[in-house]
């Protein structure tokens, strides 16, 4: 699958803006780890791009993300890309366990993606380029800011990922700055271009 046939599937089953920019933070996150790890980006960042496409439509767990392996494997996606995408469910764990580096990260990118974007969308910019790991760390002891994101998902995927929990919050960081256009995360620090 094409990263251009993913997003026609992505618009044919997501209409919430919020959803879509998710997909497309976990894609940015998913691509960047590719990159620094020396793997395969194009097909980390599909993952990243499809891991929640089927949730508008089958948002309880297992429906989610089991219709959208589903769909996918019609489709004829590969086993390993519907195995990874299944894998960030906790509930699939003992189907679906997290083994190869991909399944952790788009476990460990998951949740914190939504809280380093949460993060830049309070600031007076509403810039991913004004976000810093401070910034995030402050936000995360706060269990009322972006009360929907599991701050024990975020520990645990950097746990599994066996990475310091700063150094993940940056490369997060660093990796949604690059995608700041399509999140509608440039905020006033494009003029500093």
């Amino acid at each position: 699958m094409t990263r251009e046939e993913a997003w026609q599937l992505v618009n044919e089953y997501v209409k919430s803006p919020r959803l879509i920019n998710h997909l497309l933070a976990v894609e940015a996150c998913m691509r960047y780890f590719a990159r620094l790890y020396g793997e395969d980006e194009e097909t980390w960042g599909l993952i990243g791009l499809l891991h929640d496409f089927d949730y508008e439509r089958w948002p309880t767990i297992p429906d989610h993300p089991l219709q959208g392996e589903r769909i996918l494997a019609e489709l004829g996606v590969p086993e390993d890309i519907r195995y990874t995408i299944c894998s960030h469910a906790d509930a699939l764990a003992d189907r679906y366990p997290r083994r190869s580096l991909r399944d952790k990260v788009l476990y460990a990118v998951d949740e914190l993606s939504g809280l380093v974007v949460a993060t830049a969308l309070v600031r007076p910019t509403k810039s991913i380029h004004d976000v810093d790991v401070q910034a995030v760390r402050k936000k995360m002891k706060d269990k009322r800011f972006a009360a929907g994101v599991s701050r024990e998902d975020i520990l645990r995927g950097v746990q599994d990922l066996g990475v310091d929990l700063d150094e993940h919050i940056g490369h997060v960081i660093r990796a949604l700055q690059s995608a700041a256009d399509a999140l509608g995360l440039v905020g006033t620090a494009a003029s500093d271009d």
